[in-house]
């Protein structure tokens, strides 16, 4: 009999221990699986960071492409008009010679002219300014 309740007594222990170990093994993957959360959560977390990081970025990188190509057309429209302005006032200087020289019926080498004529629409255009 006391074999027999030595040997009950010991199938309780060990499954007392056999539980209780379980419930270690049990609290750890527990743990264990927490803790894969939390990690996933942060993966998550810095992807969204890196993302919006790398979004801004772009959009940036697009605004001052933006305006540095808005710059450059601004620097093009006015070569363009200083180009035309340039190009009226030389055809203004043929226009006048040819009229000057209907008109007097005299005229000087082309070279004389064209000088005499810019110097006044040179002049003109400075009495003009200052007007304004």
């Amino acid at each position: 009999v006391v074999a027999r309740e030595a040997a009950l007594q010991k199938a309780i222990d060990d499954a007392k221990r056999d539980r209780e170990e379980a419930a270690r093994v049990l609290a750890e993957h527990r743990a264990a699986l927490e803790a894969a959360r939390a990690e996933a959560q942060r993966f998550i977390v810095e992807g969204r960071e890196a993302g919006d990081r790398v979004r801004t970025e772009i959009v940036e990188a697009a605004r001052r492409e933006q305006q540095e190509m808005m710059e450059r057309v601004r620097r093009d429209i006015a070569s363009e008009k200083d180009r035309a302005i340039a190009e009226l006032r030389r055809e203004a200087v043929d226009l006048a010679i040819l009229g000057a020289s209907k008109v007097i019926e005299r005229n000087f080498d082309d070279a004389a002219n064209r000088k005499l004529v810019e110097e006044f629409l040179a002049s003109v255009g400075t009495a003009r300014q200052k007007v304004r």
